[in-house]
């Protein structure tokens, strides 16, 4: 799956999905990428990066420690 820049479907919405997918098939199991690494892989904003996080974080599926980054919840 990758980002559709095209698409009517957020940017954040796709990204959150896109992570969400590879957490549930284990291809995430500890350490999510950066910020920084997420806005250049998918050719995102840094604010789009965050809201993808922030919306998986919402959801219960990641954790954040301020400095270190985002985890996967439970491990």
């Amino acid at each position: 799956m990758e980002i559709d820049h095209e698409s009517s479907t957020p940017l954040y919405v796709q990204l959150a999905a896109l992570l969400r997918a590879q957490i549930e098939d284990g291809t995430i199991t500890k350490r999510l990428p950066s910020v920084k690494t997420l806005s250049q892989e998918h050719g995102v904003s840094h604010i789009t990066a965050e809201r993808a996080l922030t919306a998986l974080k919402d959801a219960g599926l990641i954790t954040s420690v301020i400095g270190k980054g985002y985890y996967v919840a439970g491990t």
